[in-house]
């Protein structure tokens, strides 16, 4: 496992020498004050406070003074998707459509969206309403928001952050399981995937579309999940694009 981690990701891996002048290209970042039983545990403080460590049961404990708290109040005028179980059953996009005007990938401008930004409303009706699992626990829901990302993967940069959208939309995505106490808890290497696909994808869209310090951007919307991303992996992608050949924008 870890050389598989090693050959896919060769920047989560720190230098074994004291003496490397090299930075980091990506970094985890961790939550202080969990004591000697937290080094291992990748924590981050999102709304749901996600957690790199996917065994939470040595976490999980009967006191409540450590429950994650909830995410703020939606941001004011956000664009409002609201779906529902026909939309989901048929896989209809239309609803994320119409609330945000996005019809074309291709046309969208993320500076119409960033400040406003989108979050999702879900009236889903479950057929048994003792059903203890979490929206996100649902693989047709699932499947509804893998279209959605399909289709306008850089998505996630336009999210209502403070209000915990882009905890819910990852959970949407990524492999996890719920906590009462720490809330979401992501598998830690497909959470890292994730990360860096939406890395690869939001930093050249901001480029494309003239954003003003689109590697702050970038760096904020990983940071939001737990990542710290270095100037030198946004040097890679800006010289290998120099040698790519013109491609139409998403």
């Amino acid at each position: 496992m870890a050389a598989a981690k090693a050959g896919l990701l060769p920047w989560l891996i720190p230098p074994s020498s004291s003496a490397a002048t090299t930075a980091p290209l990506f970094s985890v970042a961790k939550l202080p004050g969990r004591g000697r039983k937290a080094e291992k545990d990748v924590s981050v403080s999102v709304a749901f406070n996600p957690s790199g460590n996917f065994d939470i049961s040595a976490f999980e404990s009967h006191d409540d003074s450590d429950k994650v708290e909830p995410p703020m109040p939606p941001t004011t005028g956000r664009y409002e998707v609201v779906i529902d179980n026909d939309s989901i059953q048929r896989l209809d996009l239309s609803p994320f459509q119409t609330a945000t005007g996005i019809t074309t990938p291709s046309l969208a401008d993320p500076r119409e969206y960033m400040d406003r930004t989108i979050g999702f409303t879900i009236n889903y009706k479950r057929e048994d309403p003792g059903d203890p699992r979490e929206l996100s626990e649902y693989p047709d829901i699932r499947l509804w928001f893998v279209r959605l990302d399909a289709m306008y993967p850089w998505l996630p940069l336009l999210l209502d952050w403070r209000a915990g959208e882009l905890a819910r939309y990852a959970a949407m995505l990524v492999p996890h399981q719920m906590s009462l106490r720490m809330g979401v808890v992501f598998n830690p290497e497909a959470l890292e995937l994730f990360v860096m696909t939406k890395v690869f994808v939001v930093y050249p869209w901001l480029k494309r579309h003239g954003v003003p310090k689109p590697r702050l951007k970038t760096s904020d919307m990983a940071r939001m999940l737990g990542f710290g991303i270095g100037d030198q992996l946004f040097d890679l992608i800006d010289d290998d694009s120099h040698h790519q050949p013109p491609t139409h924008s998403l």
